[in-house]
């Protein structure tokens, strides 16, 4: 008997690799679509069947990913803030300027991840549903919120060695710096429609206290 020739389609052939690609972004995908819900529903509203209609996908495929809908909040956390805290640790381990001049390159970068982007929906999370779930509060602190304070006082440090940094009460607590950036991510999210304020004016104004209050005057010009 003749032995027939198996003939493999060249349009089938790369669906493998496709598949593969699918099955690599997939997480991406799971993130994306719950931050939407996270921002529609809140997170005690956000349910994980929503999360897979939203994503095209089987509930039981957030599951090979996600062990829960916290460890799916974190994971969008991690994405979103880990990114601008690298960028900024680069900032200030390689910067060899004034203090003046890092944080005019700090701080709009705190504006840009925190107020334009949807950071600011697991910013009203924490604010509005913290004191409901308080392991998810202490966990976004350790990952995000620790991680910035170290980072603050780190600048503030060098400044401080560098004889650029004004002695006080801002100076004892770094964390204060990003006050103006909160700030302005609350006004977007409540306030925005009373009285419209742009996000860049909210930089310029948080530029120039900074600047102009935490520093030495004339350090670093």
């Amino acid at each position: 008997m003749t032995k027939k020739s198996v003939i493999v389609s060249t349009d089938e052939r790369p669906e493998a690799p496709r598949r593969r690609r699918r099955k690599e972004a997939r997480p991406a995908e799971i993130i994306a679509a719950g931050m939407q819900e996270f921002a529609l529903r809140g997170f005690a509203g956000t349910r994980l069947e929503d999360v897979a209609r939203r994503a095209g996908i089987a509930k039981g495929t957030i599951y090979l990913y996600f062990e829960d809908k916290e460890s799916l909040f974190m994971a969008a956390v991690r994405e979103r803030v880990g990114p601008a805290i690298l960028e900024v640790a680069g900032f200030v381990d390689g910067f060899p300027g004034p203090t003046r001049d890092l944080l005019r390159l700090v701080i709009p970068v705190l504006h840009e991840r925190l107020v334009q982007s949807d950071l600011h929906t697991i910013l009203r999370i924490m604010i509005g549903e913290g004191s409901t779930f308080p392991g998810l509060t202490a966990l976004y602190y350790r990952e995000t919120v620790l991680r910035g304070r170290e980072l603050l006082e780190r600048i503030v440090a060098r400044g401080r060695a560098r004889g650029e940094i004004r002695e006080g009460a801002a100076a004892d607590l770094p964390l204060v710096i990003m006050a103006p950036a909160i700030m302005s991510a609350i006004w977007q999210m409540t306030f925005m429609h009373e009285a419209p304020i742009p996000p860049e004016r909210f930089l310029a104004a948080h530029l120039d206290l900074i600047t102009e209050g935490l520093l030495v005057p004339d350090a670093g010009r």
